[in-house]
């Protein structure tokens, strides 16, 4: 009986201690597509499609730091075109980081322009603060 026990308790401790060693838990990226074409995202050696007026979410990624750039459909009749902002960059991310791309777009005069922001859950106060409006 003092070995059953022993066994179960040492099963317990082990089981804690395991489940809590995720690298992945939470994290989540976003990328809302509001400019009128297609976007294409180079991000961890893949491409990742996202179509005009559509979202993807990229979820579970280990922590780290990773790189992605952005490539883009133009529509008929462009001229010239350019990319401002966000559309390409790094992510740092750690356990629980959830991050939102937006894709936005104009077509004036032939011009096509794309912009991108970037916005992330984590606290770059640098005080430790729980954050007041974040989940």
């Amino acid at each position: 009986m003092n070995k059953i026990l022993t066994v179960i308790t040492f099963l317990t401790i082990s089981m804690s201690f395991l489940s809590g060693c995720s690298d992945t838990v939470g994290t989540k990226i976003t990328f809302e597509n509001f400019a009128s074409n297609k976007v294409f995202i180079n991000f961890r050696a893949s491409l990742i499609a996202v179509g005009a007026g559509k979202s993807v979410d990229i979820t579970e990624i280990p922590k780290g730091k990773y790189s992605y750039a952005t490539t883009y459909e133009l529509p008929p009749g462009t001229i010239s075109s350019s990319a401002e902002g966000d559309v390409s960059g790094d992510l740092e991310l750690a356990a629980g980081t959830r991050v939102l791309i937006v894709y936005a777009s104009t077509f004036i005069d032939g011009v096509y322009t794309i912009s991108a922001t970037k916005t992330t859950s984590d606290d770059l106060s640098g005080g430790g603060d729980i954050d007041p409006i974040g989940p």
